[in-house]
């Protein structure tokens, strides 16, 4: 993955948005520190639609006893107090 420090990303964003938009994601840098990664609104949308673990968890097909039971949770520990 390509770094590109902000100063030299604005002053070339015409390329460097070609370049995103071509797949090539590139990382800005500010003060020698990764800040933000631009990458073409098309990578965007995808990665953008990947659903929440929590909706794949409800909308799994799992059925009773897909899954090895759980242990209890363990209760707190009592004060010393």
């Amino acid at each position: 993955m390509k770094e590109l420090q902000l100063k030299d990303a604005k002053a070339n964003l015409s390329r460097v948005l070609d370049e995103a938009m071509g797949g090539e994601p590139i990382v800005i840098t500010r003060h020698g520190r990764k800040e933000g990664v631009l990458i073409s609104y098309g990578e965007y949308e995808r990665l953008n639609r990947v659903p929440s673990l929590g909706w794949l968890l409800a909308n799994s097909p799992l059925e009773e006893g897909d899954l090895p039971e759980r242990k209890p949770a363990r209760g707190l520990r009592k004060s010393a107090f």
